[in-house]
């Protein structure tokens, strides 16, 4: 559909998205002419008048007052006064739920931005940040509703990691957190409104020092690290295109630079700064590849990220007038444009090239006429904010390609585009190489810097600082434990015949099913997880808990409650596991021994009502959980089966679960598809509601790689 041309017409998505702008310039017009007329209805010159000439005075400023404040005027709290009378009004206003017209047309922007999203990735509807994000603005029977939802999403934390992949749509983001701000003339909503602006004509050369000075000041920092063996071994000897961007992604995800020195063909030492980006979905701790660094990165040439690079450069020595190359990925690739259009960079070093993959780079130019820029994009990845052509440039190469690989943030992965490069567009490989002739040689040294930004705990700190330890995978390597710092779950607790869920059961005699009073306990786990480190993916998983593996007793489980969860000796066997990623599919059959299949699945877990509705599973799930009371951690044991040994993996847990005692909830079940349905059909688990039901609708975890036992 989006690639579809009318006529006489641009796409659908290019027409939605220029139509937004048009919306949002219109929204900050109105901004303006409210905070204009509630500067001339407090004026000292109006407010003489009225004393003088009563009659003609008062009759002025109510109609200025009705302007401002009624439904069919310029709406609610759009009122900024000296004095402070029109900040009690705008509170008046706010507390009687009206919203300023301004934010109202924002949101409208909003709205179509979204929808021309949508019309590209229709796959990203499932995102549980872009469906948080439409749910709030799509509210057409109470559109003022929508903004005070949007307004509660802005103020959530939680919302701003999930939200740290729509990069699409910061532009109007950025714009409407400044028409929803009560005070239009802060410092916040001035500098959000002047970032909105410059994204949306495509240039960061809108912002000024004044903006500068009202923004994030993080000092930014690096350090000389080590690399390990394993990724020692990894790391590129010879210098080419492909190489350098090998080195980029074997250190992605950690916050990490590497500078190369490169002996040329022509005996002349150069370097290479190498730069990753974020990873949508992964945390970051204190370093600068975090969502507020996008943002500055996006708007501002001065940035944490782009200034902790710096300092890794002159730690590195690198001697002035030395040729330099930047080579980057996402925001890797933007913060290294912006130290190109630094002049006093530029002229301590001969910047010659800057390399920027999945990175909009048409709207950066360098400080150096000479300095050759090379974009390389993938249509697909929403990432670059394809908003148009940037300003021509002599030493511009830009390949803008259709990769096969459409689904988001997949695309975006640099691993992806190091296979398109070597089989879809093998032409700009070839063209890079050649322009980077002169950094094609022996590399003689090879350094890595960790960046941080301003001193403040790691993300999930305490409980998620634990030691951890790098595990290969078939998609990659691992960091373990697993650590989710942003995730919801339901755990739908079933009794169910003990003979039926022992023949879900590995076929050895000890391992039985826990029983309670005659029967045994099957759990449906439904998960959302935003962030993690392997990425967000959703999970669903069926278990049944079983007893201790060498001395069963009857009250193991009662017992098990009051231990520590790394002292249990009862735990959950996974029968069947589906989960949203290739990544976490991976990571569940080869560390844990789960058996596992990739699905798809929409899940909803953070209201009153659940909701799961997975068609490439045939599983739904709906209703209320009920009332419920606050219950311990849910800390779990699972056991996984591979070969003649059974895994144990261990899962803490720290959030505010509650148990349900009578759920109204129901399990749906369409065919027959895929070990999950045939399992959950065997237990007749559809014809039945829950016992009882687990609910975290915020947690973090960590989760140990699996411990092998002899059983």
């Amino acid at each position: 559909m989006a690639a579809q041309r009318g006529a006489c017409g641009p796409p659908a998505a290019e027409m939605l998205r220029e139509c937004a702008r048009d919306v949002v310039a219109v929204a900050e017009g109105i901004r303006e002419v409210s905070a204009r007329t509630s500067s001339v209805l407090f004026a000292p010159a109006l407010t003489g008048s009225a004393r003088r000439r009563p009659r003609t005075g008062l009759a002025a400023r109510w109609a200025l007052l009705r302007t401002l404040t009624n439904r069919q005027g310029l709406g609610g709290s759009a009122i900024v006064a000296p004095d402070g009378v029109g900040h009690l009004l705008g509170a008046a206003g706010e507390a009687l739920g009206r919203q300023s017209l301004a934010a109202l047309v924002a949101v409208t922007s909003l709205r179509l931005r979204i929808a021309a999203v949508l019309l590209d990735h229709p796959e990203f509807g499932r995102d549980p940040g872009m469906r948080r994000l439409t749910d709030a603005v799509t509210a057409d029977h109470d559109p003022e509703a929508a903004v005070r939802a949007l307004r509660a999403l802005f103020k959530d934390e939680g919302a701003q990691r999930p939200l740290s992949a729509l990069a699409p749509i910061l532009a109007e983001l950025l714009a409407v957190r400044g028409l929803l701000d009560e005070d239009p003339l802060s410092d916040d909503t001035a500098w959000a409104l002047a970032a909105g602006r410059a994204l949306t004509a495509g240039s960061v050369r809108g912002l000024d020092a004044s903006h500068l000075a009202v923004a994030d000041q993080g000092a930014g920092a690096a350090q000389a690290v080590e690399l390990s063996a394993r990724e020692a071994v990894s790391i590129a000897t010879e210098g080419s295109f492909l190489g350098f961007l090998r080195n980029i992604d074997t250190l992605a995800g950690d916050a990490r630079v590497l500078v190369q020195e490169v002996r040329g063909p022509d005996g002349v030492l150069r370097y290479v700064v190498q730069a990753p980006g974020t990873t949508p979905g992964r945390p970051r701790d204190d370093s600068p590849q975090d969502f507020a660094g996008v943002w500055r990165n996006l708007f501002l040439t001065d940035s944490p990220y782009a200034r902790s690079i710096l300092l890794a450069i002159r730690d590195h020595g690198i001697p002035r007038g030395a040729d330099l190359a930047l080579v980057g990925h996402g925001e890797g690739g933007i913060a290294l444009l912006n130290l190109a259009q630094d002049d006093e960079f530029c002229r301590a070093y001969r910047v010659t090239h800057v390399v920027a993959v999945g990175a909009q780079a048409d709207d950066r130019r360098p400080a150096d006429p000479r300095t050759w820029v090379a974009g390389i994009t993938n249509r697909y990845d929403i990432v670059p904010l394809p908003d148009g052509p940037g300003a021509p440039h002599a030493n511009r190469y830009r390949v803008d390609y259709t990769g096969p690989t459409r689904e988001f943030p997949r695309c975006h992965l640099l691993r992806v585009y190091i296979d398109h490069l070597e089989t879809v567009i093998p032409q700009a490989r070839a063209d890079v190489d050649r322009a980077l002739a002169a950094y094609r040689g022996p590399v003689e040294r090879t350094r890595v810097y960790r960046l941080r930004d301003r001193g403040r705990p790691p993300e999930g700190y305490p409980f998620l600082a634990v030691p951890t330890t790098g595990l290969a995978t078939s998609a990659g390597p691992v960091d373990v434990p697993v650590r989710y710092y942003d995730s919801s779950a339901a755990h739908l607790c079933f009794p169910v015949d003990t003979d039926v869920a022992r023949s879900l059961l590995p076929d050895v005699a000890w391992m039985v099913p826990t029983r309670l009073g005659r029967r045994a306990l099957a759990v449906l786990s439904l998960y959302e997880h935003r962030c993690t480190t392997i990425g967000p993916y959703t999970e669903l998983g069926l278990s049944v808990l079983v007893d201790d593996l060498w001395r069963p007793h009857a009250y193991d489980l009662a017992a098990d409650l009051l231990r520590r969860a790394d002292l249990r000796r009862t735990g959950r066997y996974v029968v069947s596991l589906a989960v949203g990623t290739e990544e976490a599919r991976a990571v569940a059959e080869e560390l844990w021994a789960q058996p596992a299949v990739r699905g798809s699945a929409d899940v909803e877990l953070q209201g009153r009502e659940l909701r799961v509705h997975a068609p490439e599973l045939s599983v739904s799930v709906e209703g209320r959980p009920g009332p419920g009371a606050r219950c311990p951690e849910a800390d779990w044991v699972l056991y996984g089966r591979r070969g003649e040994s059974t895994v144990r993996t261990l899962v803490r847990a720290h959030g505010r679960p509650r148990v349900h005692a009578r759920p109204r909830l129901r399990l749906r079940l369409d065919g027959a598809h895929g070990p999950l349905v045939r399992h959950l059909q065997i237990l007749e688990l559809d014809a039945v509601r829950p016992g009882f039901v687990l609910t975290s609708p915020r947690f973090v975890a960590h989760r140990s790689a699996g411990a092998v036992l002899p059983r």
